[in-house]
């Protein structure tokens, strides 16, 4: 019999947890976008760029590592939220985070139909995103060991894609085939030192590198539902700053070395023009006819298996909220048999199912609808960053030493004050061009579309304070406790 939380099963193992992590880098912003960000900031300037978001992630995951070994819940970002900061803070957080998730379904979903197109021009794209839907909601009703178990096989296929590639580029690179690239040209930008517009073009690419990376947190959502999370939490977190540097990187180089920045091709590249991804053009360029065909179903790949994370986190943060009394709590019921929280996953669904309507009925109200998801993630991020600081601080002044902790993150406080002032610089850089000239000459529509998550994020805040009294927590007076029922 599976160890149960509060009737979530723990029945995840070490691999898919590792699989999970690894999963969540790898998607259409490695796949896609990488492209477009060497066209920005030149091969060097991306690689910096990537570089230092991956740290900035490395330190994120290893925060979160420490918090969800001494405590692993689901809908982990809520709860650390509200026990080491403040009950307000908790319920905007695990808000914001539903729904972000709940949302990037009906995006994901919406891709799929798209995608598809690739194969199936003529048949309505429609038609592909609901069996999607139907598909993801029916894995994530079986068992938390079924979702785990798809996301393991999603993200080998991800891995292998990945593999191949930095296996063909080299050899590419090193002339074992017919087309024999600038290497020096390409990876300088032609004299400019691989640079191309400065700190503003690494800045630019800031913004495209965090997207990519978004999906990491995952592991923190999982720990609840693993069979040993203290063990299979910290390994699985390890393996995340090798991955990052393995398949974010060298991919960058790799590209640099083989694609001219000013190539048309790399900024072309988009979900709806498969055949210009950068990983297709270096396919093709070493003869690999079938390059696009492979591709576009890797992409198609990474696209469900965003879709049904999405499920999985939304589903597992509303049970969360339910459990504590920040959502109703039928929200907090599960499935005696299975350990699914069936409400919160049908609600889920539901609004994914809603949200993808209004691509087809109203598309200015899903635009509006996925800008305002579109900084949750980061504010996710920030929510981690000062959850664990002020863990780690109270931790201390109750006593204790960091070697009683399982797992600990290493070079604190320089982890999570990093990891929060560049994810503050991220959200706010997202569109500085939109304030530019007097008040009166700002895009409004443009600031808005981008920031909308803030003031959703502000407003839930505010409102569970002033509506409960809520005050910020006494580092002395905080609950240490693992929550883990063995």
């Amino acid at each position: 019999m599976a160890e149960q939380q509060n009737g979530l099963k723990r029945t995840m193992q070490t691999r898919h947890l590792s699989m999970i992590a690894l999963g969540g880098t790898i998607g259409t912003g490695l796949f896609v976008t990488s492209g477009a960000t060497i066209s920005q900031a030149g091969p060097m300037g991306a690689l910096v760029a990537y570089g230092v978001i991956g740290l900035m992630v490395f330190f994120l995951m290893t925060s979160l590592g420490e918090m969800a070994t001494n405590n692993p819940v689901s809908g982990s970002f809520s709860t650390y939220a509200d026990m080491y900061v403040e009950p307000a803070f908790g319920f905007a957080m695990g808000w914001n985070y539903w729904f972000n998730w709940a949302i990037t379904v009906a995006v994901e979903a919406s891709t799929v139909g798209v995608v598809m197109g690739f194969w199936f021009p003529h048949v309505p794209t429609w038609i592909w995103s609901a069996i999607v839907m139907v598909l993801i909601t029916a894995i994530n009703l079986m068992s938390a060991r079924t979702y785990g178990e798809t996301e393991f096989w999603m993200a080998l296929i991800k891995v292998v894609a990945v593999i191949a590639f930095l296996a063909i580029g080299v050899l590419t690179i090193i002339g074992a085939f017919s087309y024999h690239p600038d290497v020096v040209k390409n990876l300088t930008a032609n004299g400019h030192h691989g640079f191309i517009g400065g700190i503003n073009g690494i800045l630019a690419v800031f913004m495209v590198a965090g997207f990519s990376f978004q999906g990491t947190e995952l592991i923190g959502i999982t720990a609840g539902e693993s069979a040993t999370p203290e063990t299979s939490v910290p390994k699985a977190i390890k393996q995340v700053f090798w991955r990052i540097l393995l398949f974010y990187i060298f991919a960058i180089l790799v590209i640099g070395a083989i694609v001219y920045y000013k190539d048309p091709n790399l900024l072309k590249a988009s979900e709806t023009n498969i055949a210009v991804s950068p990983f297709t053009l270096v396919f093709k360029q070493a003869g690999f006819a079938a390059a696009a065909s492979i591709m576009n179903a890797v992409i198609l790949t990474a696209v469900i298996s965003s879709a049904n994370s999405g499920v999985y986190a939304s589903s597992r943060m509303l049970w969360s909220m339910g459990q504590t009394g920040m959502a109703p709590k039928i929200f907090g019921k599960v499935n005696n048999k299975t350990g699914i929280p069936v409400p919160a996953l049908l609600l889920t669904v539901t609004v994914g199912l809603l949200t993808f309507l209004t691509a087809i009925l109203g598309p200015h109200v899903y635009y509006y609808l996925v800008a305002a998801s579109g900084l949750s993630g980061f504010i996710a991020w920030i929510g981690i960053a000062v959850s664990h600081y002020r863990f780690r601080r109270a931790f201390i002044k109750q006593g204790h030493h960091v070697s009683e902790l399982r797992y600990h993150a290493k070079w604190f406080p320089v982890g999570p004050i990093l990891a929060l002032i560049l994810s503050i610089v991220v959200v706010v850089g997202q569109d500085t061009a939109s304030f530019s000239g007097s008040i009166s000459h700002w895009n409004w529509q443009g600031i808005i579309t981008t920031y909308m998550a803030l003031p959703l994020f502000i407003i839930l805040y505010v409102v569970y304070k002033i509506r409960h009294k809520s005050k910020l927590r006494k580092l002395s007076e905080i609950d240490l406790s693992s929550q883990r029922e063995d």
